[in-house]
């Protein structure tokens, strides 16, 4: 007999953190702000940042193709490495043309393209910032021993193995009960898990039985349950290969929240927009959760 309705599993306590999304990532000034200007006609030379193409005298670089690529490569997925390359080349081309006409008219002198032009360059040098104050954290040292304190809180947890059926009334599974005693073949396999992940109701009997016992019908929000255990266990701590990205992402982070908390305890910030008692209580950057260990 197999199970109507799997019990869904309750969402677990602490979950990985990954990586706060930078502003560097978001590069948003116009790329063609990387090419540079080139009058000559000669051939471009190879290197490690070969020039692609001309336009108007200005230079277009593989590493300017690599920018546009990060700008606009979500609308390309489905395209050939050529298409792609091809469409990359004619963006930076129609920048670069739009750009030239726009410096014509001095649009690059209009205050609100200034305020504009400064908050994305704060943006981005924020970004920049927080990637270094990141990539300072993520040590050996503190790599290891972020995972030797998780393995530590661990301490010995216990998991179970268990299979359910999930029956809406209370009669069908005393019903279903004796079929199973009698034989039938068994629900839906939940394979292991600890008390944390099931909802109370029936953690706290799965966890109480051994391994082969039937339970009697158990109620839960999502109605009545038979349970059977397989197997109990201790959690064993996963190795440290498997779970370094959480790690990773969880020192990244703590060292970004880490940062930004120094520079506003120190920082003189002046609200002038509401007398001196209306203004908000300042907030904390929230604290970010160590990495699920599974």
């Amino acid at each position: 007999m197999t199970s109507p309705n799997p019990l869904p599993r309750a969402t677990p306590r602490r979950r990985p953190i990954a990586f706060a999304t930078l502003a560097a990532l978001l590069f948003v000034l116009p790329v063609a702000a990387g090419c540079s200007k080139n009058s000559s006609s000669e051939a471009p030379a190879a290197g490690p940042d070969p020039v692609i193409a001309r336009v108007n005298g200005v230079d277009i670089k593989q590493s300017d193709l690599a920018l546009a690529e990060e700008d606009v490569g979500a609308d390309m997925q489905a395209a050939s490495p050529e298409a792609k390359r091809e469409h990359l080349i004619s963006y930076l081309a129609d920048i670069i043309m739009v750009t030239q006409a726009a410096d014509k008219k001095k649009l690059a002198d209009n205050p609100d393209f200034k305020r504009r032009l400064a908050f994305l360059r704060n943006k981005l040098l924020m970004g920049y910032e927080l990637q270094d104050e990141a990539k300072a954290a993520l040590t050996d040292d503190a790599l290891h021993q972020t995972y030797n304190d998780a393995v530590k809180s661990m301490g010995g947890q216990e998991e179970v193995h268990a299979r359910h059926i999930l029956v809406e009334s209370e009669d069908e599974a005393k019903a279903l009960l004796d079929q199973l005693k009698g034989g039938a073949a068994e629900g839906g396999d939940l394979g292991f898990f600890t008390k944390d992940q099931m909802v109370p109701e029936f953690a706290d009997v799965a966890f109480k039985m051994y391994p082969g016992q039937l339970s009697n019908p158990v109620k839960t929000q999502f109605g009545w349950h038979i349970i059977k255990v397989e197997d109990k266990r201790t959690k064993q701590p996963p190795e440290f290969e498997k779970v370094k990205d959480q790690i990773e992402a969880f020192l990244a982070r703590k060292a970004q929240t880490d940062f930004i908390t120094k520079l506003r305890q120190s920082a003189k910030v002046e609200r002038l927009d509401k007398p001196a008692d209306q203004r908000p209580i300042e907030q904390k950057p929230a604290e970010p959760k160590p990495p699920e260990q599974k």
